[in-house]
């Protein structure tokens, strides 16, 4: 096969691979449901951090704010490893509704991250006791 011809047939295997519909290869990690999550607040403006544990359909107050935990997931293999919770952060001084709402990863914790001026809340892990 001419050199060309290999290129041009690499090159629809790529194309064939990135369409709508063809199957593709993906890893799955067995997750489990944990009773509450561990979360981090930082008070920007004094300095301060609070480790708040929440249980799950619970919430936790850090200054104004008030985190509610919806679920928080884990690697089964794993425990330690990739937490992510689905909670919801209130602002006392917000009344048109939550200033987040989402998925927080605690391996990166500044992919889905609060955005406030006083106030950063991360995930850390899930309680699994």
């Amino acid at each position: 096969m001419s050199p060309a011809r290999a290129f041009l047939l690499a090159a629809g295997l790529g194309l064939l691979l990135l369409l709508p519909g063809a199957p593709a290869a993906q890893v799955q990690q067995e997750v489990a449901s944990a009773p509450g999550a561990v979360l981090r607040g930082l008070d920007k403006v004094s300095g301060t951090t609070s480790d708040l544990r929440v249980e799950t359909g619970g919430s936790a107050t850090f200054g104004r704010l008030t985190i509610t935990l919806t679920d928080c997931r884990y690697p089964v293999e794993n425990p330690a490893a990739d937490a992510f919770a689905f909670v919801t952060i209130h602002d006392a001084l917000v009344p048109e509704g939550a200033v987040f709402e989402g998925w927080m990863n605690a391996a990166s914790p500044a992919l889905n991250a609060l955005d406030h001026a006083r106030f950063d809340i991360w995930l850390l892990r899930c309680t699994t006791s």
